[in-house]
């Protein structure tokens, strides 16, 4: 501990990266969260109503946040417009954005790696359909 001020006092940066155990679990539950807000540890859950929300959302994106977007509470043709808001934010900000199910993603800016897939049941079905249909129509 006394290592620790000293090296403060002369400057010595090295060890700034490095956490005394005593202090990260003495930190309270709203230091915490006020620090995942800062370093981008969050995963937000969000229903929008509207599409005006979708602005929320790229700021959550934009703030390092994965966002799980739930496009069900939507019009088809606001959950259109969301998503391809959405796409544009993606590729702005060089994250990903993966279906999760019908009209839920998962939206992650770029320091956040998901690994894996999520798959339909009835995935040879759909795929079976998709080449008879020529239109490339979002499932919502």
């Amino acid at each position: 501990m006394a290592l620790g001020f000293f090296n403060k006092i002369m400057g010595d940066n090295d060890n700034d990266e490095q956490v005394n155990e005593d202090e990260f679990y003495t930190v309270s539950k709203g230091d915490a969260l006020k620090d995942a807000d800062k370093t981008g540890n969050k995963m937000i859950l969000l229903e929008p109503r509207a599409y005006s929300e979708s602005q929320q959302i790229a700021e959550y994106l934009k703030n390092r946040n994965s966002v799980v977007v739930n496009l069900k509470r939507v019009t088809s043709e606001q959950a259109k417009r969301i998503y391809d808001f959405l796409s544009g934010v993606i590729y702005a900000i060089g994250g990903s954005m993966q279906k999760i199910g019908v009209g839920i993603y998962l939206c992650t800016p770029k320091n956040v790696s998901v690994q894996g897939k999520i798959t339909e049941e009835n995935a040879e079905a759909k795929e079976t359909t998709s080449k008879k249909n020529t239109n490339d129509e979002l499932d919502w």
